[in-house]
């Protein structure tokens, strides 16, 4: 397994910058972003109809040009988090996490003993087959992976300090889009309710000193800049937009100045 580019940056108090795969089942997707220069590509099995397979060979192109692949789970499933982890997955992002308690299994799953509880494969990829010792394994995943847990609903609030609180945890991100949501303000752009929440769930994690927060760059929602997103404590940040959006704007323009 190799360093985990997005954690040694969270470690060393810097920006991690991610961006979307999107929907586009392609590991050449993950080397463009790779070759673009950002720290991770992020895989969203929540919204998209990824299947392992997709997941396994993008997986394998973030490997290849040294980027951390991140995947946001479609919910709490610590057997389907282990499939991911076995195959060498570095990051794993959890949805809807709504109290300590939620945030605690979701390190039992990531985490080796005596850190969590995740099951153990002798002949994993993420072992390389076996080449590694299996106590060595364990030790290089429970330091190399990353965790972020999302909080996106109004339990969320209420349990906030404790979920920043719990060992194991790496990243505390926040859904704007659902968030937004909960709070009933959704579709609104910088909406008081939600920069409020923003502030106050930075606040926690502070406090908290166990993870760093994360939230996206530029998004509709919640438009920040890099220099606005450090100025929060952001510790990791997905770029928007997504690529079929980047490729769509791009071939719109083309097309408006070839007929105009």
């Amino acid at each position: 397994m190799q360093t985990n580019r997005v954690k040694k940056i969270l470690k060393e108090g810097g920006l991690a910058l991610g961006t979307y795969t999107g929907g586009i089942a392609d590991p050449q997707i993950v080397e463009i972003i790779g070759h673009a220069g950002f720290d991770a590509a992020f895989i969203d099995m929540e919204h998209t109809s990824f299947d392992l397979r997709d997941v396994q060979l993008m997986v394998m192109a973030a490997e290849r040009v040294g980027i951390t692949p991140i995947v946001r789970t479609p919910g709490f499933d610590p057997a389907f988090i282990l499939r991911l982890l076995d195959m060498g997955v570095q990051g794993i992002q959890v949805p809807h996490i709504s109290d300590a308690r939620a945030a605690r299994a979701a390190v039992d799953a990531v985490r080796y003993a005596p850190l969590g509880d995740r099951g153990i494969a002798g002949a994993s990829r993420a072992s390389d087959y076996g080449k590694i010792s299996m106590k060595d394994h364990m030790a290089q995943s429970n330091r190399e992976i990353t965790l972020a847990v999302m909080v996106e609903d109004l339990p969320a609030l209420a349990e906030i300090d404790a979920i920043s609180s719990v060992e194991g945890v790496d990243i505390v991100a926040v859904g704007p889009s659902d968030m937004s949501r909960a709070l009933g303000v959704g579709g609104i752009s910088d909406h008081p309710k939600l920069v409020e929440t923003i502030l106050r769930v930075a606040d926690a994690v502070r406090k908290g000193g166990v993870a760093r927060l994360a939230l996206p760059m530029n998004h509709p929602t919640l438009p920040r800049n890099a220099k606005q997103l450090k100025e929060l404590g952001v510790g990791y940040c997905n770029c928007a937009p997504a690529p079929e959006v980047r490729i769509l704007k791009s071939m719109q323009a083309q097309v408006a100045e070839a007929r105009g």
